[in-house]
């Protein structure tokens, strides 16, 4: 299959109302490659090396890209995105400069185009996000190293709500828990806590994508004993309590099965949650306690935030 590559720069306001036309368009997922980042001060907390090469970024302004299938309708789907770009102005959102590219490239080029973007990078005291395509030694005894393959549909398990899920798998986390991964994606968290030395992970995701993607790195990284990969929603799919709950999903999915994830977790479990953001935080909160959970600890990262909370005993 060959695949169109759509190119649209304009502005920060105009991002996130973009993105989300073209998702509803077809796209899996957008790179957006953004004139500020170049300027952006990072906090180096473990070791990260940030090596940005300035011609990959627009100078002003951002520059988003979609893959869309390149079929006999892609032409139709490219003018109803304009369309709907424009309109856009009708909200007074300004669209800046909106100029709009295709190109189409054939699926191997599109398999190793996006793989300029995901390098090894060092998400917390011991965890390693390593792509299946590098060569990576370990600096430490003790470094604990995750090769993924996110694909065409995944994230490079270094997203906030992913990088504070994985620091707070290694605050509780303890050898033969029993631990529950709902909505698992890459499979990401599920490897990490079977490499933190969990007993048995039981990881579901209700896309069928999702499930082929985390059994596949499931044995990249030599954890399929470990874990078991099915197709569920929520919790439907989980027989016996769990020592660790974790779920990486939006927080209005979260609050729909706190009582759900009470009822599931041991006495004394962990109930993390993430993929919430700042303005939503309390909200979670008063769920999850409504529920009957305490709150242990709130993490926050960027506009993300992580939330770990405990069943009293």
């Amino acid at each position: 299959m060959n695949w169109a590559e759509l190119s649209i720069q304009t502005t920060h306001e105009a991002t996130e109302a973009i993105s989300n036309i073209l998702h509803e368009s077809g796209a899996s997922g957008v790179v957006i490659e953004d004139s500020e980042e170049l300027l952006r001060e990072r906090e180096d907390r473990f070791g990260e090396i940030y090596d940005l090469n300035p011609g990959d970024f627009p100078t002003e302004g951002v520059i988003i890209k979609a893959y869309l299938p390149a079929n006999s309708f892609i032409t139709e789907t490219v003018e109803e995105i304009k369309l709907a770009i424009n309109n856009l102005k009708n909200f007074d959102i300004n669209i800046g400069k909106n100029i709009v590219t295709m190109i189409e490239v054939n699926e191997e080029d599109w398999e190793t185009a996006w793989k300029q973007y995901y390098h090894p990078v060092k998400i917390s005291e011991r965890f390693t996000i390593v792509p299946s395509w590098e060569d990576y030694k370990p600096v430490s005894t003790d470094e604990l190293i995750i090769e993924l393959d996110p694909g065409m549909a995944f994230g490079t398990g270094t997203h906030p709500t992913t990088v504070m899920c994985l620091q707070a798998l290694e605050k509780t986390v303890q050898r033969n828990d029993y631990v529950i991964d709902v909505g698992t994606g890459s499979g990401v968290l599920a490897i990490g806590a079977a490499k933190l030395g969990a007993g048995h992970i039981h990881a579901l995701d209700l896309d069928e994508v999702a499930v082929r993607a985390a059994k596949e790195n499931v044995q990249l990284n030599h954890t399929d004993e470990q874990i078991d990969v099915l197709q569920g929603n929520l919790l439907d799919t989980v027989t016996k309590p769990g020592d660790i709950v974790v779920a990486n999903i939006l927080a209005e999915v979260i609050m729909s099965f706190t009582d759900d994830a009470f009822q599931i977790v041991k006495n004394g479990g962990k109930f993390i949650t993430s993929g919430i953001i700042e303005a939503k935080k309390d909200d979670v909160k008063t769920a999850l306690t409504q529920s009957g959970f305490e709150i242990e600890e709130i993490m926050m990262m960027e506009d993300w935030v992580t939330i770990i909370s405990r069943k009293p005993q």
